[in-house]
């Protein structure tokens, strides 16, 4: 039973953890090419410190944690983060988001260690393409990460796409077969102003209602019931148990349901991916003033805290809308 109930009487049970800023990818939705704002290294969170965060939170009624960044599988100890939250008393489902270049590598180790799946980032078949959406030449490492993961049993092996306008906004049909053909499950999102190159406009972004349109034309689609705190609208496909989602989060919000908070790589907690609020637990961490009881107490104290404080709806579509300072790579996706 979650503890964290905020003041629209939402239960939290899923928590996403940021591993670190850094990226090996520069896509043009989440950071600009020459992004050098790195948070200092000795702000990172260490495995140990992590490790007491999140146990606080599962003891707050956290059951579902999921690791992102950044690019988590930069973090050179991330099978030891997996295996040591997959050793926490109730451990919590645990999952992971990956832009899939070190999947070949590592889709086994983690697996063994207690992952138990996978999204990755896909949103073009082309390697052109992909090196223009990127800046970098790896679509075929991320294949090689794909196929890496299914060998290794992390099921179901989901896929994040996010279409542009002028670049591969044509390509919803073509990934979506893809995708049926590999049993992966696709989901496409809309652009969101997270990129802090401020590029995001809203009158090129390609949206939801467009993305069901294109895929329309050549598939039958029904609504899946159901849908729960998920963030995805989901859609079977031509009659069959395969379904697609699609995740509206600027013209489709579902504050309403979320059941989500966010611990960034540097310790902030954040009630919501475009929150400009933070509340700091790294400080708690490193207060040589407490025991290590009186900071867990503390940590709980925060994510309280963190949640009474959340907000109805993140505002995208109000006038007084103010993007958040910070990246989406600092913030964790």
């Amino acid at each position: 039973m979650s503890k964290l109930i905020d003041t629209y009487g939402r239960k939290h049970r899923n928590l996403r953890v940021s591993l670190t800023d850094r990226c090996s990818l520069r896509c043009t939705y989440c950071m600009p090419n020459d992004f050098a704002a790195w948070i200092p290294n000795d702000d990172l969170l260490t495995t140990d410190e992590l490790i007491t965060v999140i146990e606080v939170a599962v003891s707050q009624g956290i059951d579902e944690v999921r690791l992102t960044g950044g690019e988590p599988l930069l973090r050179p100890d991330i099978v030891e983060i997996v295996e040591r939250i997959a050793s926490i008393n109730d451990a919590p489902r645990l999952t992971l988001t990956t832009n899939g270049l070190r999947l070949n590598e590592l889709a086994q180790p983690l697996a063994r260690a207690g992952l138990n799946r996978i999204n990755v980032s896909l949103d073009t078949l082309s390697r052109e393409r992909f090196k223009t959406l990127t800046y970098r030449d790896r679509f075929a490492d991320v294949i090689a990460g794909l196929e890496a993961a299914n060998s290794a049993g992390l099921f179901p092996i989901k896929v994040n796409s996010v279409l542009l306008q002028g670049i591969n906004d044509d390509e919803a049909p073509a990934l979506l077969a893809w995708a049926l053909e590999n049993e992966y499950s696709l989901r496409f999102i809309e652009q969101m102003p997270l990129d802090a190159g401020g590029i995001w406009d809203r009158a090129t972004m390609v949206s939801a209602d467009q993305i069901y349109k294109d895929l329309s034309t050549h598939y039958s689609l029904t609504p899946v019931d159901g849908r729960g705190s998920s963030p995805a609208e989901e859609f079977f496909i031509n009659g069959t148990s395969a379904t697609v989602g699609i995740i509206g989060s600027v013209t489709r919000p579902f504050c309403g349901a979320c059941d989500r908070l966010r611990l960034t790589s540097d310790g902030q907690l954040r009630s919501c991916l475009f929150s400009n609020e933070e509340v700091d637990v790294r400080k708690v961490l490193r207060d040589p003033n407490k025991e290590i009881q009186e900071k867990r107490i503390e940590i709980a104290s925060r994510f309280q805290k963190t949640v009474l404080s959340k907000l109805p709806g993140h505002g995208i579509n109000d006038p007084s809308f103010i993007a958040p300072a910070r990246p989406m790579s600092a913030i964790g996706g």
